[in-house]
């Protein structure tokens, strides 16, 4: 390479549909995350991470917390389109439903819960954190109850309630899993005991406790 072709000016980043350099920035804003922690993701970093002008980032996050609202629902997207593939095969039994959705869970909860966690301490202090976490805590519970309804014979409300417990143990337990407190084997056997006791409650129980 001859010393003027080594000085050029890069050429300009390719023209990309609107979703697409979407996608882009965010997979670049993840790995910055990743790579340099949570502080250094700056609308300018990701520019030139992304090989972009500060007005591209700009049109699609006016502000950095805009960005790492953007970044928390995208990285929590990722973990439950993982887990809704893993759970999408169908014709499973009450025991194997269980250790499935344990399984499912962990793991793809557990991929990527340094970058949650990062991006959300990053956003501490935020007034649109908690809606946005509770948006994504509720569509979680969602899934849950979708996937054991079949099974359990809990009332629809009981169940939802449960499932609201289900959830949080299982983020505590990929936590947990990530900081070396337990290991992966057992965080899932953990998660399929709680579970496991969801699914086998009665209604007679909720009657007795009525009566």
């Amino acid at each position: 390479m001859s010393p003027a072709s080594s000085l050029a000016t890069p050429s300009p980043a390719r023209r990309l549909p609107k979703a697409e350099r979407r996608r882009q920035l965010l997979d670049t804003a993840l790995r910055i995350v990743r790579d340099e922690g949570a502080d250094r993701l700056t609308l300018g970093r990701l520019a030139e991470r992304a090989g972009v002008s500060k007005p591209v980032v700009y049109d699609h996050f006016p502000t950095r917390s805009a960005l790492l609202i953007a970044l928390y629902k995208w990285i929590d997207t990722e973990r439950v389109k993982a887990f809704a593939d893993a759970m999408a095969v169908s014709g499973k039994g009450p025991q194997e439903t269980v250790t499935a959705l344990a399984v499912a869970y962990i793991d793809c909860a557990a991929d990527k819960t340094d970058e949650f966690h990062a991006v959300g301490a990053a956003l501490a202090g935020s007034e649109d954190k908690a809606a946005v976490f509770q948006e994504l805590l509720d569509n979680c519970v969602t899934m849950f109850v979708s996937v054991l309804a079949p099974h359990a014979s809990l009332a629809l409300p009981a169940l939802q309630q449960c499932c609201i417990g289900l959830v949080g143990a299982g983020e505590a337990l990929s936590a947990a899993l990530v900081r070396g407190g337990v290991t992966r084997d057992e965080a899932v056997a953990a998660f399929a005991r709680l579970i496991g006791a969801t699914v086998q409650r009665r209604e007679g129980s909720r009657g007795t406790q009525a009566g």
